[in-house]
């Protein structure tokens, strides 16, 4: 509600996220503008003081316009670039953009499929990133960039090599003719928005930038929120009350989730989970993952071994390394997708899904539930049976016939879960804010929480190991499991577990933060990053004071990791020196009387760290960094604009089409992002592209997205009846000329094909859905919400069965915002006689 400007992209927030977008309207009434960039008019676009249709998939083309447009009108924060950003840092000369390699980076090896980022680093010296891929590659001329010291820069910003020039060259060609071209969005229209942003930033002023899943669901997902990061460090709106980019995060506490790593490649708090290759020692494990880096990742071994403390308690000592070798390695992506596919192939035996509905949720739903007939045994915990528990006698698979619930050999397992309602925890919300509520009424029946069922099974599985002495049962049997329990059902108690995740020193007494935490076995965190939640014995995220008896910031409300911490990187409000930009953005300042940070917030490091501060020799983690580096999760302690390492597809950005597109990619010959990982098998075809024989078989673009009155796979809410009634039927949103040029009739009956699914839906024909001008001609976009399947009170066609599986290579997540499709006026096939 401190923006000057809201730009919601990747999301319509309104609907999707409305308590969130309360704060936005609230944001409008103080004078802010909101901007909506989405194909389809929505709620949000109907508040928005700009609208801006586009085509799906072309967001980094729009984005990287903005950036072009910044930089050639030199509408960026000089001095906020120059000494918070690497701007001035020099790129090792070997480096080549996609300018020279049409669409490739250099490194890039086409035996393998992957990037090789030496040629990226850092002229003299290699550096670790922050997040993403961890491990940086072998040291270069003089070493590995420590001590927030650069071995060669250039504050000017004049060198050819510099990251503001290569920033400059690799965007020069994203004008605003290349962006009507790719995006379909007018010069004119463009060049306003542009006009708005640059107005709404600066010393005075702050632009926010507001995502969801329109932005992630990409072949290029993580490139997308790279874009928005560098024009927001351009423009100077990190770190800055009313700036950022916030992640709308889901309603089931995803969030959360995502922090206590539902990943399979991460531990909780984002630590690096070991591969087979790694040292098999703690400290040759940490070293190259970012411990011998400056900012807070040089703290990685206290982290790391402070959870090993939490999981295995006295088990883990100094003598066998803290028990570092119970941890499981990696042998390669282990990622949802590539189980299922491990599902059909025969070599995933058994499944767990626990508040999950593959069956309807995910990409490709056919093979999905391929993927489910072979198992030997599926357990699923939900609220009601859903799809993916009643898969065996309820698919369209088999009520078209091409199966028989006789012939699937999986065992079943469907366990009754507890509501929100009916347990204790806690829920992390979008701004990192941990929340907790309160048990109304216990679960009946055979109704369990996530929490009692971990509890028990694992106890279950302790008992069956009890009388074994193998060596790869210590892992199990020496967990720290001995959580209190209550009530009838013998529930653990939660605070307990907050606790724990929060941490105590060896004498059992909380943590206050994660400052505290020691690489010597003396503390125990469960999670890093919430280290604090539970400081002085006190649940901090069940603080509810109200607004009006505290600060504007309400550090009282709940707690924020990390060390609640509201606004991230906040040294970045203040210029060099430690004084405010301005005083109408004022947040943090250097005291120098007092000798401290004051402000509203918690300081993002040490509150008595003088912006003169220069680190001593031999001066790690946190302490090596100067006291005008504000982005102190990262070695140098500024934030990239470039990204030398973390990243598997590039260290900037580029303009990619979806892996099916109807448009040739303007910019390079190369046409997607070479790096995605794509399946290549029969049970998965890609359509052709544009410019490929039998592209014109499927004309049109399809994007998925979610309705306000259901949640996500309708698990939560197909089954009841008032939201059911509020959206009955699953639909398609058309425009008007596309409803004319396929003959689809308002509240007729439309068949959406592709190459892995038809699916049917009922036509809505709105103006919602705008043509756009493409490459000279129109181009016509299909919205498809994406809830139903075949249980619960209303049932319909999944949009997700006509998808394919193909992923961004960062995070491996799904590509459903773009692809392309046809569309039919009728019902499908199998359903016209009925």
């Amino acid at each position: 509600m401190n923006s000057d400007c809201v730009v919601v992209m990747g999301s319509n927030m309104a609907e999707c996220h409305p308590v969130a977008f309360q704060w936005v309207v609230e944001a409008q009434k103080r004078g802010g503008k909101l901007v909506h960039v989405d194909p389809r008019f929505t709620r949000t676009s109907a508040l928005a003081d700009l609208h801006i249709p586009l085509r799906a998939g072309s967001d980094i083309a729009f984005l990287g316009g903005l950036i072009h447009y910044a930089l050639e009108n030199q509408r960026y924060f000089r001095d906020y670039v120059v000494n918070y950003t690497n701007a001035a840092t020099i790129i090792d000369e070997r480096f080549l953009d996609t300018e020279d390699l049409d669409g490739f980076f250099s490194g890039w090896n086409q035996d393998q499929g992957r990037y090789e980022n030496r040629t990226w680093q850092y002229r003299g010296g290699s550096v670790w990133a922050a997040a993403g891929q961890r491990t940086a590659p072998p040291p270069q001329g003089d070493g590995v960039v420590v001590a927030g010291e650069v071995p060669f820069e250039d504050p000017s910003l004049e060198d050819p090599h510099c990251v503001f020039q290569l920033l400059r060259r690799h965007f020069s060609r994203y004008t605003e003719e290349m962006v009507e071209r790719a995006c379909g969005v007018p010069a004119d229209q463009f060049r306003r928005l542009a006009e708005l942003i640059c107005d709404s930033s600066g010393p005075e002023r702050t632009t926010c930038f507001v995502y969801a899943v329109g932005w992630t669901q990409h072949t290029v997902g993580v490139q997308y929120i790279r874009t928005a990061a560098i024009l927001q460090l351009l423009l100077g709106n990190m770190g800055r009350p009313g700036g950022g980019i916030l992640a709308l995060r889901g309603h089931a506490n995803i969030q959360g989730a995502t922090d206590i790593a539902t990943l399979f490649d991460v531990l909780p708090g984002y630590l690096p989970m070991p591969m087979v290759q790694d040292a098999t020692d703690l400290d040759g494990f940490c070293r190259p993952h970012g411990g011998a880096a400056g900012g807070y990742w040089g703290n990685l071994k206290a982290y790391l071994v402070s959870l090993l403390k939490a999981y295995w308690g006295d088990a883990a000592t100094a003598d066998n390394q803290f028990a570092f070798h119970y941890l499981p390695r990696l042998t390669g992506d282990h990622s949802t997708y590539q189980s299922t596919l491990g599902m059909v192939d025969g070599t995933v035996k058994g499944f767990f899904v626990l508040g999950e509905n593959p069956a309807v949720g995910s990409a490709h739903g056919t093979l999905h539930r391929r993927g489910l007939r072979n198992l030997d045994w599926l357990v699923v915990r939900d609220l009601y049976e859903i799809e993916t528990a009643g898969f065996w006698y309820d698919s369209p698979e088999v009520a078209a016939g091409e199966v028989r619930s006789e012939e699937i050999g999986t065992e079943v397992f469907f366990l009754p879960a507890a509501a929100h309602t009916e347990k204790d925890g806690s829920f992390t919300n979008t701004q990192r804010l941990l929340q907790w509520h309160e048990r109304a009424i216990d679960p009946a029946g055979d109704r369990r929480s996530e929490l009692w069922f971990a509890y028990w099974l694992g106890q279950r599985i302790r008992e069956r190991l009890a009388g074994r002495q193998m060596d790869r049962d210590r892992p199990v049997l020496d967990l720290t499991w001995d959580y209190p329990l209550e009530g009838e059902q013998r529930e653990p108690r939660a605070e307990a577990v907050l606790r724990e995740i929060s941490g105590v020193a060896a004498d059992g007494s909380p943590l206050p933060g994660l400052g505290a935490l020691r690489d010597d076995g003396s503390t125990s965190s469960g999670t890093w990053i919430y280290c604090g939640a539970y400081a002085g014995g006190q649940n901090q995220t069940a603080r509810r004071r109200p607004h009006w008896e505290q600060s504007w910031v309400a550090p009282e409300w709940g707690w924020a990791w990390p060390m609640n911490r509201r606004v991230l990187y906040n040294r970045a409000s203040a210029d060099p020196s430690g004084r405010p930009w301005s005083e109408r953005k004022r947040y943090l300042a250097w005291d120098a009387e007092q000798g401290r940070w004051t402000g509203p917030d918690v300081p993002d490091f040490p509150v008595d760290r003088a912006p003169s501060y220069k680190p001593p020799p031999g001066a790690s983690a946190e302490n090596s960094l100067p006291g005008d580096r504000p982005f102190v999760m990262q070695a140098d302690g500024r934030g990239w604009l470039f990204a030398p390492s973390g990243l598997l597809d590039g260290p900037m950005p580029t303009h990619y089409e979806p892996q099916e597109s109807l448009t040739r990619n303007p910019l390079y010959e190369q046409e997607a992002n070479p790096a995605r990982q794509r399946f290549l098998r029969p049970d998965n075809p890609y359509h052709p592209t544009a410019g490929e024989d039998g592209a014109d078989h499927f004309p049109f673009v399809m994007t998925t997205y979610r309705l306000t009155e259901h949640h996500t796979a309708g698990g939560m809410s197909r089954f009841l009846a008032r939201l059911s009634q509020l959206q009955p039927e699953m639909f398609c949103e058309v425009s008007p000329e596309l409803a004319e040029l396929r003959q689809l009739r308002h509240g007729g009956w439309a068949t959406i094909v592709t190459a892995r699914a038809s699916i049917e839906a009922r036509v809505l024909v709105t103006a919602r859905v705008t043509p756009l001008r493409v490459e000279g001609r129109q181009l016509h976009q299909v919205g498809l919400p994406y809830h139903w399947g075949s249980r619960g009170l209303v049932r319909g066609d999944s949009a997700n069965d006509l998808f394919p599986l193909v992923l961004d290579p960062n995070v491996h997540i799904q590509e459903v915002k773009a692809a392309t499709c046809d569309i039919r006026p009728g019902r499908r096939a199998d359903q016209a006689s009925s």
